[in-house]
């Protein structure tokens, strides 16, 4: 397999962490959107209007496919807490009141909102799930999803110095640690971004070496 594939996401953390996901794929040349020539757009903040994680991944994969007319994958992730009725869900990201605020400081709010509207929880109803759906575009009409989930617990308070976003206040019960206490090398083994993003390797590898 010989394939140059975009991947099309801003986030520098989960652009190092697809590239370590997929650093055993044979043949695979990975671009971030600026290697790809493929600058920052107002445009990229309306991608995401969809009600859940399929729709936007698609949303994305479609619109940075046409900009760079190489094969391309989008990804769309996030939080389902039962006790929340599945949120933040597609509102992950900017779940804590407060537009202004970005990177660290954004995951900080996050953290210390979903600690809040969890507070006095017993154990059994603090369950949920990360949530990862890959949309690869290899051409413009033909996007296919992969979807990974890892099950996870939200904790009374943060732990662990690693990760980002949630992974300092979800606990993974296998391991016996915080998402933020795990290795990058345990946290990819495991993680829903693993999981969707090892899914779409192995389908591009059964595809033989003819790729656009």
């Amino acid at each position: 397999m010989k394939l140059r594939l975009v991947v099309a996401t801003r986030s520098q953390h989960k652009m190092r962490e697809i590239r370590e996901i997929l650093s055993d794929v044979a043949g695979l040349e990975i671009l971030s959107l600026d290697e790809a020539g493929i600058h920052y757009s107002p445009e990229e903040e309306k991608l995401e209007p969809f009600g859940t994680f399929e729709e936007n991944a698609r949303s994305k994969a479609s619109y940075f496919r046409q900009r760079t007319t190489l094969p391309t994958v989008a990804e769309d992730s996030g939080l389902e807490v039962d006790a929340l009725n599945g949120g933040p869900g597609v509102r992950t990201k900017r779940f804590a009141p407060g537009e202004d605020l970005d990177g660290e400081a954004r995951d900080r709010a996050n953290n210390a909102y979903l600690l809040e509207l969890m507070a006095g929880r017993p154990p059994e109803e603090r369950g949920g799930r990360y949530v990862c759906v890959a949309a690869l575009a290899l051409t413009p009409n033909k996007i296919e999803c992969f979807r990974g989930e890892v099950p996870g617990q939200v904790l009374e308070a943060p732990r662990g110095a690693s990760g980002f976003g949630y992974d300092p206040v979800m606990f993974h019960q296998a391991s016996h640690r915080s998402f933020a206490e795990l290795t990058p090398e345990e946290k990819n083994a495991l993680s829903h971004r693993g999981q969707a993003f090892r899914a779409m390797a192995r389908a591009l590898e059964n595809m033989g070496p003819s790729q656009p």
